[in-house]
């Protein structure tokens, strides 16, 4: 369970976007007002580097409640700016909430394992 969550967040983080390998979210992030169009792609790239991060400390098992709460929080603020800003390029919104509400309850499912 656990490296499918981890294995997640490595995809979006490392080939989607530290490698720039989706283009859509570059767009999504563009559309930020003020932010977006200046700092997009630094945003992008620090971004990746997180959600690598949280690969690790997923896969690690270390403080398992901990990493759960910080992925929950990092993508329902996510989603939620996603939503504000560029609710109109993302191509199935609802579906995109569906997924993610999933994907969510892994994330639990792993925060409610203990550690190693």
């Amino acid at each position: 369970m656990r490296g499918a969550v981890a294995a997640v967040w490595l995809y979006e983080g490392l080939w989607c976007k530290v490698l720039g390998r989706a283009q859509l979210e570059a767009q999504v992030v563009a559309k930020v007002p003020r932010f977006g169009p200046r700092f997009g792609q630094l945003f992008l790239k620090a971004l990746g580097a997180i959600e690598v991060v949280l690969a690790a400390w997923v896969i690690s098992g270390i403080h398992p409640g901990a990493c759960a709460i910080a992925q929950v929080t990092l993508l329902v603020v996510l989603n939620a700016n996603g939503l504000l800003w560029a609710r109109d390029i993302i191509p199935d919104p609802a579906g995109m909430i569906v997924k993610n509400i999933a994907f969510l309850v892994l994330v639990w499912a792993c925060g409610a394992i203990p550690g190693g």
